[in-house]
């Protein structure tokens, strides 16, 4: 089985070959790196599949440090399924918190975006620029 260069980890996955070396250095990866004998790194398409969960990992905020002991969990084999879930379950928690926040976020700009449509479609949109002094007299821009 050919394996994968890291130029081509990196195509796939778009992280830089030095983000690939620092997740092999910093225990990130579940399974050694295997070399050839001029010492390249041959990656494999396990390989791929993991490096792209921890990148959606680290995406949701996931620290370094939770990713390594879930990695280091996954290394021990079967038995440690519970602490797995409790730590994947405490994200999820962390992810859905998140969610709602930027879902809060999305409703302001939202109704923000809906305000300056109206007055833009009705000629009014002057009053939207108006400066502290005058912020009183029209909806706040």
């Amino acid at each position: 089985m050919r394996g994968l260069s890291i130029g081509q980890v990196a195509e796939r996955t778009g992280l830089s070959v030095h983000a690939l070396r620092f997740y092999e250095r910093e225990g990130l990866l579940a399974d050694p790196v295997r070399r050839e004998s001029n010492g390249r790194r041959v990656y494999t398409e396990d390989d791929v599949e993991w490096l792209d969960m921890c990148i959606k990992f680290r995406s949701s905020g996931m620290p370094l440090d939770t990713i390594r002991k879930y990695t280091d969990l996954v290394r021990q084999g079967p038995g440690n399924e519970q602490d797995r879930l409790a730590l994947l379950r405490s994200h999820q928690d962390h992810v859905t918190s998140q969610i709602q926040d930027l879902t809060e976020c999305l409703n302001v700009i939202s109704h923000k975006v809906g305000v300056y449509e109206e007055h833009l479609e009705a000629g009014t949109a002057e009053c939207l620029w108006v400066g502290p002094a005058r912020a009183g007299t029209s909806e706040a821009s």
